[in-house]
């Protein structure tokens, strides 16, 4: 899915429709917002901007995301930072990026601690090349409304 949506995706956008490559963005929600992060993370200039909703931010220290780097990448942990942006952040050495982080205050995998979007915003705030514009929406969850509702206005307002 990685090579797809940073490499065969873009290609094909931009042979099909009039568009300004300078100005790509990339978002996700959940473990597509995680997906959206590594992808910016690892690919310095490729987007302007990145904007996610309730993302899996720092998956080698959740249980979901360790139970699922075992399965995928084994028990080696410095594998793991690789893909998780947490680590990423720490690490980017790319020009400045513009990251907008939405997140629902009812979310139950925020208080299950499955998200850990606290351990990526201090992440950036460590790297001055990461501008993370993080927001906590109450009233919202997990669920499809905190993308549907937020999305657009998000790039008009943010990218």
């Amino acid at each position: 899915m990685y090579s797809y949506v940073t490499g065969e995706l873009p290609k094909l956008i931009q042979s099909n429709f009039n568009v300004n490559i300078s100005k790509s963005a990339i978002s996700g929600h959940s473990m597509g917002g995680h997906g959206a992060l590594i992808a910016a993370l690892k690919n310095p200039g490729k987007y302007k901007c990145v904007s996610v909703y309730a993302p899996i931010a720092n998956p080698s220290e959740c249980p979901w995301g360790v139970k699922a780097f075992t399965g995928f990448l084994g028990e080696n942990k410095q594998a793991w930072k690789q893909y998780d942006a947490t680590h990423l952040a720490k690490e980017y050495d790319g020009p400045k990026l513009e990251i907008l982080l939405d997140q629902g205050g009812d979310d139950p995998y925020l208080t299950d601690k499955q998200l850990l979007p606290e351990n990526f915003a201090a992440s950036c705030s460590s790297n001055k090349l990461l501008n993370l514009n993080y927001r906590t929406q109450q009233g919202y969850d997990h669920g499809y409304f905190l993308y549907h509702e937020l999305h657009g206005r998000s790039f008009q307002l943010y990218c």
